[in-house]
């Protein structure tokens, strides 16, 4: 699985989280860094911050669909835009979650995008 977010400290504690809940996790403190990251390992989950600085998380979900890619990828943010959501589901993304998220809510989505049955 991969997680890309541009704050060191939220990719920290998601990390932290989905390491206890037994996901293998490799982050990525920006979406150039993640495309980039493709060429040689392809994540089964990718978990996507929608702001950051370069490309955001609409561009990098825009690039792994463009590209065929069926990556499961759940977008999360802290702003409350509901365009932001619409739009998300438009682009493909699996999932849209707000931040802050409860912990069950992400893995739940993560298990679900997985396949992993729910705990």
């Amino acid at each position: 699985m991969a997680l890309v977010d541009d704050e060191e400290s939220i990719r920290r504690a998601l990390k932290r989280l989905l390491r206890v809940a037994d996901f293998d996790v490799e982050t990525f403190a920006s979406g150039a860094e993640f495309i980039a990251s493709l060429q040689w390992r392809r994540p089964d989950c990718v978990i996507v911050d929608v702001h950051m600085p370069g490309l955001t998380g609409f561009d990098v979900l825009s690039r792994l669909t463009q590209g065929g890619s069926c990556i499961p990828t759940i977008l999360i943010t802290a702003f409350d835009d509901p365009e932001f959501e619409q739009r998300a589901k438009r682009g493909g993304a699996y999932r849209f979650l707000r931040k802050p998220i409860a912990s069950e809510k992400l893995i739940e989505a993560v298990r679900a995008a997985v396949g992993w049955e729910r705990a």
